[in-house]
């Protein structure tokens, strides 16, 4: 039976529910939980059914709330009972400001006296304890894969964790999880390294190669490949890997070392299966808020993981820094010679002004100064005069007597 309500209230609500149950003949209610479902109207078809195939291992009150914008507040619902339907699904349609306080309008609609589980298929709240929706519930269940950024998104709920959260990344490493830990109990070796592959922007495995390292205490690498989800899982031991690959999504194979390899059922799950697993318990996670933790540890110290396009990238940047790194040396090495060179062409040039300045000092040494020069002319009056004398003391005398005579004949 479906009930249609348009511009409704929460007291219409329970009516019609009471009125659908008496309709279907089970006027008892045998539920054990109420399934409080938060999505927007583009996720509705697949949360919906991924929430009535929960509810036929879980019989359940399914609030699948779905929040719409718009000016003018309104509220539509959709009963759902019997015809195949497990449990009840009522389906509430809220606009304008109503629903900005959905929690008003669900409380009424809980079951009385048993759990609730919340889940957002989609988007979530940033502070999950800040959230009116959260509040009611005793289990927050999360899905990090189904947001653009995954990692930002694990982060943020390692910030905000409270007892109680979990997230489908988690949920879907339960039988990888159980493989390890059987293989290690098969092969209980010291572990020296291990390492994650699954396609880029796998939360889960971020959650697993945190989880391995902070349990195993060695370095777990991250790899990149083309999927589906998570591919491989090695742990290296003295005697080989440890090995559990999945390349196709569907069949693992199972090695260890002096053993046959075998396969292993390892099938992808879908949406459905992960709900009803999260279901079959109420307590808090505390495996997945330590693997919380350790990612908080993993993504500080461990390397973004590295794609085929990134390496290639990687490597055409050492290369190019290669390129550079020989350009510079041989300019360096070629530097020295240009100045061996100028050198060189400058020797004949200074031996040539070492010339000059000798051949100048000569010439200075042998040219006479002025002093020496009237020096030397002095000398030369000198010996001038020392020459003459002797004819002029001679011829002298024979003046003076022819002088002189004269004047002895006017005394005589």
């Amino acid at each position: 039976m479906i009930i249609q309500l348009t511009r409704t209230t929460t007291g219409e609500i329970s009516t019609a529910l009471l009125r659908a149950r008496r309709s279907a003949g089970s006027p008892a209610m045998g539920m054990v939980l109420t399934l409080l479902v938060v999505c927007d109207e583009k996720e509705y078809e697949s949360a919906l059914q991924a929430a009535m195939e929960a509810g036929r291992e879980h019989p359940a009150r399914i609030l699948l709330v779905v929040r719409a914008a718009g000016r003018v507040a309104a509220l539509d619902a959709e009963v759902r009972i019997g015809e195949g339907t497990p449990g009840e699904v009522v389906v509430i349609r809220m606009r304008g400001p109503l629903a900005a306080h959905p929690a008003s309008v669900v409380r009424p609609l809980l079951l009385p006296d048993s759990p609730v589980v919340i889940w957002w298929p989609g988007k979530t709240p940033a502070n999950l304890a800040e959230d009116e929706l959260a509040g009611l519930a005793q289990r927050r269940v999360t899905d990090a894969a189904a947001v653009k950024r995954p990692i930002v998104e694990l982060k943020l709920r390692a910030e905000t964790y409270h007892p109680g959260d979990t997230d489908l990344s988690w949920t879907r490493l339960t039988r990888w999880r159980a493989l390890l830990a059987a293989a290690l109990d098969q092969y209980p070796a010291r572990i020296q390294a291990a390492a994650v592959e699954a396609e880029r922007g796998s939360p889960s495995a971020d959650l697993l190669a945190a989880w391995l390292q902070s349990c195993l205490k060695v370095k777990v690498t991250h790899k990149t490949t083309a999927g589906p989800g998570l591919t491989a899982v090695r742990m290296t031991t003295a005697a080989g890997d440890i090995a559990i690959t999945r390349p196709d999504g569907l069949l693992a194979s199972y090695a260890v070392p002096g053993q046959p390899e075998r396969l292993v059922a390892l099938k992808r799950r879908e949406t459905t299966d992960l709900i009803t697993e999260e279901l079959r318990r109420m307590d808090a996670d505390e495996v997945y808020a330590h693997a919380l933790l350790a990612l908080q540890d993993y993504t500080k110290t461990a390397p973004a993981p590295q794609t085929a396009a990134a390496k290639r990238a990687t490597a055409k940047t050492a290369s190019a820094r290669k390129s550079t790194a020989k350009r510079t040396t041989a300019a360096k090495k070629a530097a020295p010679a240009r100045r061996t060179t100028k050198t060189a062409s400058k020797r004949p040039t200074t031996r040539r002004s070492a010339a000059k300045k000798a051949a100048s000092a000569a010439e200075a040494a042998t040219q006479p100064t002025a002093e020496q020069a009237a020096a030397d002319q002095a000398v030369d009056q000198v010996d001038q005069v020392v020459e003459q004398p002797t004819s002029h003391v001679a011829e002298q005398p024979a003046e003076q007597t022819a002088e002189q005579a004269p004047a002895n004949e006017g005394t005589n």
